[in-house]
């Protein structure tokens, strides 16, 4: 989760979701996340006090740029190349990641998405640099 001043995602030449002023929000799904913990980042990503004066996103009604991101799950501790085992196959993290996105639309958030399965330029502007790893 990063604080962003603005920050987009294009697929194909088409930007497909951007905010301003918000959170920038990368979600890798392991193979052993539930929708339980979906819902429970969603409430984690909306509440946690990070933006200016300690005000969270709910506080304020600041957008989230929702973006599926597996390379979270990277395990680089052999080699040269990276393993991704413990990232959750496609079919299993896009109804989790689609799960965070609708619980922070049940929260009343303003929610933009990257799409899922596809090539996806991400740009933003970071604020700060604030960074947040959340794990639930």
């Amino acid at each position: 989760m990063q604080t962003v001043a603005e920050a987009s995602v294009t697929v194909d030449g088409e930007v497909v979701g951007a905010i301003e002023s918000g959170l920038l929000v990368l979600v890798g799904v392991a193979r052993t996340d539930t929708p339980e913990q979906a819902a429970l980042l969603a409430r984690k990503v909306y509440e946690l006090r990070i933006l200016d004066d300690e005000r969270s996103a709910s506080d304020i009604g600041a957008p989230l740029l929702v973006v599926s991101q597996f390379t979270l799950y990277a395990d680089t501790r052999k080699g040269r190349r990276p393993s991704w085992l413990a990232a959750a196959p496609a079919d299993q993290a896009e109804p989790l990641v689609d799960a965070v996105v609708a619980a922070l639309r049940e929260r009343g958030a303003t929610v933009e998405t990257g799409r899922f399965r596809t090539h996806m330029l991400v740009s933003s502007v970071n604020v700060g640099p604030q960074t947040i790893l959340l794990e639930v």
